[in-house]
């Protein structure tokens, strides 16, 4: 008879139970083919013991036999509902394929039938701060402290739970209770160090500046604290919180450990009752006598002189700018402007530097050709930085004129070249920008960051197959593409740009997998950080992995992430809007020839890739090896992004991408108009509503918004029947506070015209919501080209919007107006027709050859 309370089939003869331990001992030492054979003898007698079934499957799964790993787990899980084992394999399995919910679900029923199990324990509270579930977390550390509280990892455990919960003080308890444990120390112990250090944080955090600096200077004294510059740190802050007198000392000796620190300044200051962000007239000539103190003590920081610049006005800040840039310009610092920019917020400043830095000009350009010959890079650096300041302020003749000159004056100087490409990208001549920088490029062929430049300007110009031939000089020979070893790379700057191009030119397949490679990125920074919930406790990372994690709840705030969240939802709603857009809009039917070309060779490479790796790579796996339990590379199955463009609920997948905006975007409009673009289209009005309301307490006056108010109107006004109670009160008050019922949707437009009669993106807006209100396609069209009158102001991006919408409206003067902003953009190519553009073209792959050619010859 079995034990009280065991299943029988889980009870197995004296031979099969030792046999199953040494399995279990064989898997944990990664002897797969042995524990695979120990598996099968005891499943020759046992043929349903479930446990063994799920560790001959997870056996498999790590021996790269997933698929058939999984059915056997899966089989052993239905014959054995009570086993922890069973519910501990499927879990691990779970995990390896980062499906967290799910293996947290298994975890958490293996403990119901094993509670005190350690190694499932630490397992879930992996999965419980992975997934933030900190509550779970709390319980979790509870236990395991209880079980094995002379583990000091399991102390450290709980404290920070707690923290991560929101509880400081119980983390403080914790944490108290277990230094006053502690015996024999040994010195400069590393991982006691950081526990107190993250001690001393605790407390600061909890606004409780003197423990913590009590605590501090009791173990800075013993040298139990060993980090010397947390000391510092920690001391001059908490030193300032209290008001301490020796505080700006504390922060003088941190700035003669770095002087080019801002922060050490900021807290010196703070710490004299000065704020660097709020200064007023009446602290302002005692803050410039402080750093200008520091300039004298340290004269080779750079730091107090730069923040001079922030607070001084007027002719001391003449006097100290002057300084600074003559300085700057004497030594050539290519990131002298870059440096100052932000100065030009204020336009008194912007109009001194620019004065000061004229008459630098000025003065080198009148001096003998003898003196000037002396110190020939000063003019020449002048030049560049006056080049940068009139294209910062959208004087591109003029910057182009400066380059002009500086190019004669030295024409082997990279950053000439490069910045011209910058100036011409900025007024629209992204063929010129890309041929310049190609330029660049040809000075020095070896240099990775000027081909990757370059590369990036090709893909601006929609040169794809060119940029790639470019970056294929610094990728991996053997891979299926350079684009394919950029993406396992996971280079967002690649990833964006070609996803962009294939916008351009309406490839909506190959720029979605583009978009989808970008989000796909993020998902694997967010796996990676799982790895470390259990190394940081285990080493005592504590304070670095405090930053980790808070660093990976903003993850999705990155620009990246908001550009490729807002550029792939774009393409889905115009999926759902338009479904037959997934069926007719296959990459090849946009492709050129030569990029037909480009892809059959990709295709063929990638082929050729495949079968070397497959004859490399025998069949079965040797004794020990463990190939892991995350699933290896799939084979791309989906080359062009057409099965991107056909799979189902295009709006739920715009959703998800987007969910994340309403809480890391709160201060970014276009991600509240693509949420509600989503929930509107998913009839999820309080969403919509609620997105309407976001961007309006941003900016009331934008123009994207004043097509969604009047979209939202007309939606809400066709539905057949209100929505049900208790959203469709909320939604209707909603949308009067928004756009009042007496006001009709024609005068709400006509007024935003009389507002912003001088606005394109107004006035696009305006034909925008003409064509909703179904005007007809004339009064649309004249609309529009009001947009050519000379009051009204236009960059180039609305210009293109503008030529976009005419094409949708399929209006016949679309060309009328390219050739309006053609005559209106002198410096521009994108609004040329494509024989003009034929003309202008450079074969890029040709002078690339040449390139390559002439760099050949010079080596030989």
């Amino acid at each position: 008879m079995p034990p009280s309370g065991i299943p029988a089939k889980r009870v197995l003869s004296s031979k099969e139970a030792t046999l199953f331990k040494e399995l279990l001992g064989l898997y944990e030492a990664k002897q797969l083919k042995k524990g695979l054979k120990t598996a099968d003898q005891i499943l020759k007698k046992f043929p349903e013991h479930g446990e063994t079934l799920c560790m001959k499957g997870l056996i498999l799964t790590h021996m790269g036999r997933r698929e058939e790993g999984l059915d056997l787990v899966k089989q052993g899980i239905r014959l054995d509902l009570t086993s922890h084992i069973c519910w501990h394999v499927f879990g691990l399995i779970q995990k390896g394929e980062k499906n967290y919910e799910e293996a947290l679900k298994s975890y958490t029923q293996a403990l119901r039938f094993d509670k005190e199990n350690l190694n499932i324990l630490r397992d879930a509270a992996l999965l419980q701060t992975q997934l933030r579930n900190f509550d779970g977390l709390v319980e979790t550390r509870h236990t395991l402290l209880r079980l094995r509280p002379t583990l000091r990892q399991h102390w450290i455990g709980l404290a920070v739970a707690y923290h991560l919960n929101g509880n400081l003080a119980e983390a403080r308890k914790v944490l108290e209770h277990y230094e006053s444990t502690l015996k024999n120390v040994p010195d400069y112990d590393s991982e006691h160090s950081e526990t107190l250090v993250y001690h001393v944080r605790l407390l600061e955090d909890m606004g409780e500046a003197s423990s913590a600096l009590a605590l501090l200077d009791v173990n800075a004294k013993s040298r139990a604290i060993i980090d010397r510059m947390a000391i510092m740190e920690f001391r001059a802050r908490l030193m300032s919180k209290l008001g301490m007198d020796g505080a700006d000392d504390a922060w003088q000796a941190l700035i003669e450990q770095n002087p080019d620190c801002h922060e050490y300044y900021s807290g010196f200051l703070s710490s004299r009752g000065i704020e660097l962000g709020t200064i007023t007239d009446e602290n302002r000539e005692q803050a410039v006598r402080y750093l200008g103190e520091f300039s004298e003590q340290i004269p080779r920081a750079s730091a107090p002189r730069r923040l001079w610049l922030n607070i001084a006005v007027g002719d001391k800040f003449r006097e100290l700018v002057e300084s600074y840039l003559v300085s700057g310009l004497e030594k050539g610092i290519p990131s002298l402007f870059s440096d100052v920019k932000a100065l030009y917020a204020d336009p008194s400043k912007q109009q001194v530097i620019e004065e000061v830095v004229e008459a630098q000009r000025e003065k080198l350009a009148a001096e003998p050709a003898s003196d000037a010959a002396s110190e020939p890079t000063t003019y020449l650096w002048t030049l560049y930085f006056l080049a940068q300041h009139h294209s910062k302020l959208s004087r591109h003749t003029r910057a182009i004129s400066l380059l002009d000159v500086a190019i004669t004056h030295t024409p082997t100087l990279p950053e000439l070249y490069m910045f011209k490409a910058r100036v011409l990208k900025r007024c629209g001549d992204f063929i010129g920008a890309a041929r310049f920088m190609d330029e660049a490029r040809m000075l020095d062929l070896q240099d990775r960051f000027l081909n990757t430049k370059c590369a990036q300007y090709r893909l601006r110009a929609n040169l794809v197959n060119e940029a790639n031939d470019i970056l294929g000089l610094f990728t991996k020979k053997d891979a299926p593409s350079p684009g394919a070893d950029l993406e396992e790379m996971q280079s967002l700057l690649y990833l964006m740009e070609e996803a962009d191009a294939h916008v351009r030119k309406d490839n909506m397949g190959l720029a979605l997998k583009r978009y989808t490679a970008v989000q796909k990125v993020f998902d694997e920074f967010e796996d990676d950080q799982f790895d470390f919930h259990g190394y940081s406790i285990r080493h005592f990372t504590i304070n670095a992995y405090l930053g980790l994690i808070s660093w990976e709840d903003h993850l999705r705030s990155h620009p990246a992430y908001i550009h490729t969240a807002l550029a792939a939802s774009r393409i889905y709603i115009r999926l759902h809007d338009d479904p037959s857009l997934a069926s007719s809009s296959t990459s090849t039917g946009h492709l050129t020839d030569a990029e037909k070309k480009a892809k059959k060779k990709a295709k063929k490479a990638a082929q050729k890739v495949h079968d070397e790796t497959k004859k490399a790579t025998p069949n079965a796996p040797s004794a020990n090896e463990d190939k892991g339990l995350e699933p290896g590379p799939m084979k791309d199955d989906d080359p062009d992004g057409t099965k991107l463009l056909q799979l189902p609920d295009p709006l739920e997948r715009a959703a998800k991408l987007v969910a994340p905006l309403s809480t890391l975007a709160k201060d970014n409009i276009d991600a509240w108009i693509a949420i509600y673009d989503v929930a509107v289209r998913r009839k999820k009005y309080l969403q919509a509503v609620k997105a309407l309301n976001n961007a309006r307490s941003l900016d009331s006056d934008h123009p994207e918004l004043h097509i969604r108010l009047a979209h939202f109107r007309i939606q809400v006004s066709s539905l057949p029947q209100d929505p049900p109670a208790p959203i469709g009160p909320v939604v209707t008050s909603a949308l009067a506070r928004l756009l009042p019922e007496e006001l009709s949707l024609e005068v709400f437009n006509s007024q935003h015209l009389q507002q912003h009669s001088t606005d394109a993106k107004a006035i696009l807006a305006v034909a925008k919501v003409s064509q909703l209100l179904q005007a007809t396609r004339e009064e649309v069209e004249n609309a529009v080209f009001a947009i050519l009158a000379p009051d009204v102001h236009m960059d180039i991006k609305t210009a293109l919007q503008v030529v976009g919408f005419l094409q949708v409206i399929k209006s016949p003067r679309t060309e009328e107006f390219r050739r309006g902003c053609d005559a209106r953009f002198e410096l521009s190519t994108v609004f040329k027709s494509p024989s003009d553009i034929a003309a202008i073209s450079w074969n890029a792959s040709a002078a690339m050859a040449e390139d390559t050619k002439v760099e050949t010859e010079d080596s030989n």
